[in-house]
């Protein structure tokens, strides 16, 4: 499908609004969204367009420039199956409009779909009824990798296998709305919902009001309570299962644990200890009562499941076994969203509930049976075909369908053998012309076919409909395998409410809740990463500050200064040794500093550190502000740049000074936003071992006993202490004086007695895995530095001494690994206090 975007002469004697509305043309035959029964636009659609033309062209380009630089500051991303990077979050400018009485149609359908499901799933793992009653055939169940046959039998705590249900709709020809698919394994989308509702809700705010817009929050307050009657205990750990930052859809999984207030874990942050499952954190292990899985049921335990897998927990069955801990949803729940299972759908609500279908299913045709297996055969040019189970056609990705009509002679040869042969694998559904809604392209109203999901939570109340959802749309005309990728944007979902819509937040409707000041123990990768995300920035700003050095060694040393042109050797060979640069380059200069600022290919030029810092902050999504996740992307902006196009000494100035002054802006930010938790500690913590690490290493270079006062000035330079120094001495620069400074003056924040200090602060306000009170390693190696340092003079100082403490800190910054960051060998569990005092 093509749509035309250019620029037409406006129509004579019409307003703005009746020229968008004139000029909209649905497609011939297919239902449209903008336009109702009697053939006119719908009067939401039409206040919608109203409110958005009295606007005017410039502010309605304002604000979708608004909207798209919001996704981008706050990091809301993908990824296409494949992709080694992110990409920006493609959300269009216009909602999906559902009125109330199409909702209300919707969401019985939607309840009704999961309760039926839920008793399917209850019977295939239970009595199997429905096999030995002819309802579902044996191999529809038996042949699905879905089916998990370690689980059969197995009941959950709560006797309930679904607990979040998503469901893809589209409107049919005949005007209902049609289901195009089940999604029980680990429903995703319901976070880019969310984060749709915050983009759309801040772009037209008025409207949002005006309109009556049903609120979301309601529904996610309803499903974290229904999350947490899951536990026996009063206070649960919640935990969300992710698969990990490389997950197509990691930033929503971020997303929602950190508005839902659940603990991001991925399955090597788990383990199971006496039929328990335990959380490794850094004050040991922790039990871990209700798990939210976002991993595919047979990934969950390879010691029973998928042997393969690094992104479950081994022994979790096991603990399931035990009802030792909840899973939302069930292990293989997956079997029953195949489309496998749509052909008999209707055939099953006819007999597990004695009703009809709300919602009717695309006409399905299951080829694992003769009679319908001969029918998709003969009509295959006019059919859309899919794998049974998920599996993939003629070099297609999974889940993907077909049109019959679309393939090569040779394929459908292929295609017409493999059915014949194995029919269980394949199903044919009909291709039927699903309704469009109005996307807003270069200044015009163009249709576009929608798939729409919808979300249903159990509650304690039971199955509650998110009153929005999560919308696709696509310049495909096929639209009913819409994945995200090239052609797809996401809409928001907006149910016009019959009255105001109430102010509903997460917030506990009574005064009952127990206070809590620490958020709770920190997991161990959560610490790994905070603690490298701060070394990755510190370095970077080493970098950045060795650069801007070089780029005024480089001013002075064009004047022919000998010790200048000494000076700029030094610092590009600390660049060269600390993989800033090229080793052994023939650039020198200008150029080489342009290199260490934007080279991508070095290890440790600054752009490459703060793409580490990146990685690492991905990780730990959840526990950064969106103001942080804004300045990290800022910093890489500042730097990225192609080092081949000349650059003066001014010009890697300015490009240092920016950088510099960005990560000034994400320390001001930790220092003055974090809660002072774990988290905290171990980010501060990163940052001050690796700047005095740092500080030491600068002093060995630049504070020798035979050094000049330009070699002195430099180093002050580094340590950012020029002026503390100029202040406090009014003589000139003095090698004893600037060493003291530089290294032992816990008066100086830059100083490395002064980041001492600091850390020995922050071990002690970290827990402890014993309480026999012995020092663990990182306390005592600390304690021993803080006394080398404060008993140490600068008189007496020379580069071996600096050296100890830099081996010192070199062995702290290890000892800090092995005891917070559990995993593996260094996995430990807290000691209880025994006896009598």
């Amino acid at each position: 499908m093509t749509v035309a975007t250019t620029t037409k002469p406006p129509l004579p004697g019409f307003s703005e609004l009746d020229e968008l509305v004139a000029r909209y043309r649905p497609l011939p035959g297919i239902p449209d969204e903008f336009i109702g029964a009697d053939g006119k636009p719908k009067p939401a659609w039409l206040d919608f367009i109203a409110a958005l033309t009295e606007l005017g062209p410039d502010e309605i380009k304002r604000r979708f420039a608004t909207a798209d630089r919001h996704i981008r500051d706050t990091g809301v991303s993908y990824r296409a199956y494949g992709d080694e990077s992110e990409r920006a979050w493609p959300l269009g400018h216009l909602p999906l409009l559902i009125g109330a009485e199409d909702w209300k149609e919707i969401a019985a359908g939607v309840e009704q779909r999961a309760e039926l499901l839920e008793a399917v799933l209850e019977d295939i793992y239970g009595a199997g009824k429905l096999i030995a009653d002819g309802a579902i055939p044996a191999t529809a169940v038996a042949g699905c990798p879905d089916y998990l046959q370690p689980v059969a039998g197995l009941l959950p705590a709560d006797r309930k296998y679904l607990h979040f249900y998503a469901v893809d709709l589209g409107r049919g020809p005949d005007g209902r709305w049609w289901v195009l698919g089940d999604r029980t394994q680990a429903p995703s989308g319901a976070g880019y919902a969310l984060a749709n509702r915050l983009v759309l809700s801040r772009t037209f705010p008025q409207l949002y009001r005006d309109m009556n817009i049903e609120r979301l929050a309601p529904f996610f307050d309803a499903y974290r309570a229904g999350l947490t009657a899951l536990s026996q205990r009063s206070d649960p750990r919640i935990c969300l299962l992710t698969p990990g930052p490389y997950n197509e859809t990691y930033f929503e999984q971020a997303y929602l644990a950190r508005y839902l207030g659940l603990l991001l874990v991925e399955g090597g942050d788990l383990t199971v200890r006496d039929n328990l499952l335990h959380v490794r954190t850094i004050a040991g292990l922790k039990q871990a009562d209700v798990i939210l899985r976002r991993i595919d049921s047979d990934f969950a335990d390879p010691l029973e499941l998928n042997a393969r897998s690094r992104l479950g927990v081994p022994g979790l069955i096991d603990v399931v076994r035990d009802n030792g801990v909840a899973l939302a949803n069930a292990l293989g729940s997956g079997v029953v969203e195949t489309p496998v299972m749509m052909s008999f759908m209707p055939k099953l609500c006819r007999h597990v509930l004695k009703q009809e279908l709300r919602l009717p299913n695309i006409a399905t045709w299951w080829c694992g049976q003769k009679r319908e297996r001969e029918a998709v055969l003969a009509k295959m040019d006019t059919m859309a075909l899919a794998g049974a189970f998920g599996n993939s056609l003629v070099g297609g990705s999974r889940h993907q369908s077909v049109l019959g009509g679309s393939l090569t002679p040779e394929e459908k040869v292929k295609l017409r053998a493999e059915i014949s042969e194995r029919g269980i694998d394949y199903v044919g559904q009909e291709v039927v012309n699903l309704s469009t809604t109005p996307v807003w392209i270069d200044g015009h109203l163009v249709p576009r076919p929608f798939v729409l999901r919808v979300f249903a939570a159990r509650t304690p109340d039971g199955w509650k409909v998110m009153p929005g959802g999560f919308c696709r749309t696509s310049d495909r005309a096929d639209a009913r395998a819409v994945a995200m990728g090239a052609g797809v944007e996401s809409a928001d979902v907006w149910v016009l409410g019959e009255k105001p819509a109430e102010l509903v937040s997460l917030l506990p409707a009574d005064e009952s809740v127990r206070i809590r000041r620490i958020i709770g123990n920190l997991p161990s990768r959560a610490a790994d990463n905070l603690f490298w995300f701060g070394r990755y920035l510190e370095r970077c700003e080493a970098i950045l500050r060795l650069v801007r050095s070089l780029a005024n060694r480089l001013i002075d040393a064009s004047t022919k200064n000998p010790e200048a042109e000494s000076l700029v050797g030094r610092l590009e060979s600390i660049l060269e040794e600390w993989g800033a640069v090229p080793k052994d380059t023939e650039t020198k200069g200008t150029a080489l500093a342009a290199i260490a600022l934007s080279g991508e290919d070095e290890r440790a030029s600054a752009i490459a550190l703060v793409e580490d810092a990146r990685r690492a902050a991905s990780f730990i999504r959840e526990r950064l502000s969106a103001d942080t996740w804004r300045l990290i992307e800022d910093l890489h902006d500042a730097l990225k740049r192609d080092v081949t196009l000349p650059m003066t000494e001014a010009d890697v100035l300015d490009r240092a000074d920016a950088a510099l002054r960005t990560l000034s802006a994400i320390s001001g930010l930790s220092q003055e936003n974090m809660n002072r938790g774990a988290g905290w500690h171990l980010l501060d913590m990163g940052r001050r071992v690796e700047r005095a690490i740092n500080t030491c290493h600068f002093a060995r270079d630049f504070a020798q006993r035979d050094g000049s006062a330009d070699g002195l000035g430099v180093l002050l330079e580094l340590v950012d202490s020029q002026i503390t120094y100029r202040s406090r001495y009014l003589v000139g620069l003095a090698l004893v004086a600037v060493r003291d400074m530089v290294l032992l003056d816990a008066f100086n924040p830059r100083s490395v007695a002064f980041q001492v200090e600091r850390l020995h602060e922050h071990l002690m306000d970290l827990p402890l895995l014993k309480t026999d009170g012995m020092l663990e390693a990182p306390r005592r190696l600390i304690v021993k530095l803080c006394s080398d340092i404060a008993t140490s003079a600068a008189a007496d100082l020379d580069n071996k001494a600096i050296l100890v403490f830099e081996r010192t800190l070199l062995s702290l910054a290890e000892a800090i690994g092995a005891r917070y960051f559990l995993q593996g060998p260094n996995l430990e569990r807290a000691e209880k206090a025994m006896g009598l005092a």
